[in-house]
């Protein structure tokens, strides 16, 4: 079968694209290549929300999939050092990006087809629906493991949409590295597959359709209130972490505190167990 011909594709600079086919009558791919590993970086998010809208303003309302070109990963989240350094990255690139997925239009669907780490499986949750390939690929949180705490929207997502509190409490609290079987078991994606699924998914669930009556972002927006407002008032939720911050150093100061007194009552034989 020859190749299905872009209906457009987006440059993801310095050497990556985003690119947009037909899959069927009002049938969407966005197939994601931004090497080694769809890095959520600047570049990659302004490109991906200018695929968005061009979607939504210059073609009728159906169904986005979102998938990757590269085989080993769907996205390997951020460049954590770089965005950490950026005074805008999260209000000015990654926000507004999770923002317009979780609200679009029209039903999004993760077609996770390898590893979604730390922000790139929180992308995937900013969609309606996932599919996970059966065959390749893991889903995790590894925030734990390279000591990142979790911005105030990216805990807000998985507290909204994963059935489980025991399910956020093992992604979170353990890094687990969670394979296909284990995904669907636990609620974080609706279903295994490729391509060739994903469109079955959509025609069961009747899903290029609903986005026709007009109110199906503002119905996702009501539904998902706590982790919109989050996104949308980051520099609110970043003085709230900051004061967070202060407020546990200040108390752990105070255990502190209360441990050397302990210790010096202890060796003057006054401290009782």
């Amino acid at each position: 079968m020859p190749p299905i011909p872009p209906l457009f594709t987006v440059p993801v600079p310095p050497s990556g694209s985003i690119t947009c086919t037909q899959r069927g009558p009002k049938i969407y791919l966005l197939t994601f290549l931004s090497p080694p590993d769809n890095r959520l970086t600047p570049a990659f998010c302004s490109s991906f929300l200018l695929a968005l809208d061009i979607l939504e303003y210059r073609f009728p309302k159906g169904i986005v999939i979102t998938t990757s070109a590269i085989p080993k990963f769907y996205s390997n989240g951020l460049n954590y050092e770089s965005a950490t350094k950026s005074k805008s990255f999260f209000s000015e690139s990654l926000y507004p990006l999770w923002r317009r997925l979780l609200t679009y239009p029209m039903p999004t669907l993760a077609l996770i087809n390898g590893h979604a780490f730390a922000a790139g499986l929180m992308t995937a949750m900013m969609h309606d629906y996932r599919l996970f390939n059966p065959h390749r690929g893991y889903l995790c949180l590894n925030e734990l493991d390279f000591g990142a705490p979790l911005k105030p929207p990216m805990a807000s997502v998985f507290r909204q949409k994963l059935p489980s509190p025991a399910t956020y409490r093992t992604l979170v609290l353990e890094s687990k590295r969670f394979n296909a079987l284990e995904a669907l078991r636990e609620g974080i994606v609706d279903g295994l597959g490729g391509l060739e699924e994903a469109l079955a998914f959509a025609e069961e669930m009747k899903l290029v359709e609903k986005g026709g009556s007009g109110v199906y972002g503002r119905l996702k927006a009501e539904m998902w209130k706590e982790t919109v407002r989050l996104l949308e008032n980051a520099e609110g939720s970043a003085r709230r972490a900051e004061r967070e911050e202060a407020d546990e150093k200040r108390r752990g100061g105070e255990s502190l505190r209360r441990v050397d007194e302990w210790e010096r009552n202890s060796r003057s034989g006054i401290a009782k167990l």
